[in-house]
């Protein structure tokens, strides 16, 4: 019998509810859970053969495991893939084509940032993915087993440590090719974008410029309202059907009720085809929330197999099998032919695996319970899932519980800024595009205006996360291909200036 095995990052939430639900529901949706960002769905890609579409070398760099002391301490390999094809050298001053490496395997994220294999050719650059410390391949202690063995080992992954690797790993490269003139443009999506454009304001002498897609560099503190991200979860399947709407934002009562049965448990499991019996409703109510934030994610107008094989606009898909569900049918038969649209769209799934990280204890888990802190939390007028304030007490508690550390909720914006980011960033950023889909429920903590002639927000009505950094198809629609060309001709202007300051300095 086959089985998927699905993986997932769940949002940070606390539950306040209703007085009439709240017993029903407080416990279904915990607090101390890490944002839903892509490193749960990255994977090892299998060995190059001649069938694979882009090439690269995987080279190691031996890193310091902390560039901000000068105790004797191990270092560890990290692991970065290279592709010289189509770089014009030094002479000629090619460019170089940074991916900042996101919260997983680093082969995975450059298969799918198509984007910087399509225009490395006509720059005449060189691509470089550098892989995030404690992911992957680059794991300090010399296991994940050993890095990820408690607080003190854990306690160098940071985005800190993550830029100083990048900043010292181009430096070393460019030396050693004699590249020093060749300028560095950055990448990223989602967490890479948030750590593209990071790299730009704490690092200006080394890259001329970055493309953050997707980059919710907001989405701390009180910048943001912290329910923007899941009214825009609900909006997107709103826009779809009110009633699907209706149904999923009814289905949660449903499913307590259920699993408060004699035997509702095990009803619940042969409902949603579970290959194990439930033992709680918490795992159900997860798999759920992560299939709707995953599906507002990647709501791309063309099929994609990026986190599962979906359709072309799938929670258009999504809403058609909820409304469409034969008559008769109990609301959680409903959402279950509505999530399969998700979780099995092949339809070559006999059952399901809910979890295969019971104990959470990965990477990005540690990153929100220290640093990455983003608050987030549920309307009951406007949003499709059960209400709920944020609480930064169960949240912390939580972190204390699982790693036995207290999160720093306002170190990011110590660290990189995000208060009065339109005056911090005019007086002291250049060269730097925020892209954002508003169909990404991520957008809401990105910035989403012009903030100077040189600050660039594109914005796309029906964008979803990172679509510009997707390789480009015959599928995609005008406004991609409007997008993409802008971002290309920015791109170009950073080079062209960066390269006549050098050719002005050479001549003095």
């Amino acid at each position: 019998m086959a089985s998927s095995s699905v993986s997932f990052i769940i949002i940070i939430i606390t539950t306040v509810l209703l007085p009439s639900l709240s017993s029903q529901l407080s416990d279904l949706f915990p607090s101390n859970n890490p944002p839903p960002f892509l490193g749960k769905h990255s994977h090892p890609i299998k060995q190059p053969n001649h069938h694979q579409q882009y090439h690269y070398e995987t080279r190691y760099f031996s890193q310091p495991l902390d560039h901000f002391s000068f105790l004797d301490l191990p270092r560890f390999r990290q692991r970065y893939l290279i592709n010289t094809e189509h770089w014009v050298g030094p002479s000629r001053s090619g460019p170089i084509f940074l991916y900042c490496g996101n919260e997983g395997d680093i082969e995975w994220f450059a298969v799918n940032t198509g984007f910087v294999w399509d225009i490395a050719p006509r720059f005449g650059a060189m691509i470089l993915f550098p892989e995030h410390r404690y992911y992957g391949d680059s794991m300090p202690f010399g296991s994940k087993e050993e890095a990820y063995r408690n607080a003190t080992t854990l306690s160098y992954l940071t985005a800190e440590q993550a830029l100083a690797d990048f900043a010292v790993l181009i430096t070393n490269l460019k030396k050693n090719l004699s590249a020093e003139g060749c300028p560095v443009v950055l990448f990223g999506g989602s967490y890479g974008g948030m750590l593209a454009a990071w790299m730009r304001l704490k690092y200006p002498h080394i890259a001329i410029g970055a493309l953050a897609s997707s980059a919710p560099i907001l989405q701390f503190e009180d910048i943001v309202p912290p329910e923007t991200f899941y009214n825009i979860v609900s909006n997107s399947f709103k826009r779809e059907s009110s009633s699907c709407f209706d149904t999923i934002k009814n289905s949660w009562n449903a499913l307590t009720s259920e699993g408060q049965k004699e035997d509702g448990l095990k009803q619940l499991s042969k409902t949603f085809h579970l290959c194990q019996e439930l033992t709680s409703v918490q795992g159900l109510s997860d798999w759920l929330d992560s299939a709707y934030s995953y599906l507002a994610m990647v709501n791309y107008p063309y099929p994609s197999n990026f986190l599962m094989p979906l359709p072309g606009h799938p929670i258009r898909e999504v809403c058609k099998k909820i409304d469409g569900s034969p008559a008769g049918s109990s609301i959680l038969e409903h959402i279950f032919n509505g999530v399969s649209v998700y979780y099995n769209y092949t339809g070559e799934v006999d059952c399901f695996q809910l979890d295969d990280d019971p104990h959470g204890m990965d990477g990005w888990n540690w990153q929100a319970c220290t640093e990455m802190v983003m608050p987030m939390s549920s309307d009951r007028n406007t949003s499709m899932f059960p209400a709920y304030d944020w609480d930064y007490s169960a949240f912390r508690e939580g972190c204390q519980e699982d790693f036995q550390v207290t999160p720093r909720p306002r170190w990011i914006t110590t660290e990189f800024g995000g208060h009065d980011i339109e005056h911090v960033l005019k007086s002291f950023g250049s060269n730097i595009i925020f892209s954002n889909g508003l169909l990404d429920p991520w957008s809401g903590g990105s910035v989403l205006k012009n903030i100077s002639e040189t600050i660039i927000a594109l914005i796309t009505k029906e964008g979803a996360h990172h679509i510009d950094l997707r390789a480009s198809s015959t599928e995609d629609p005008d406004w991609l291909v409007e997008q993409r060309a802008t971002e290309i001709k920015l791109i170009q202007g950073w080079i062209d200036n960066y390269r006549k300051k050098m050719k002005a300095t050479f001549e003095i």
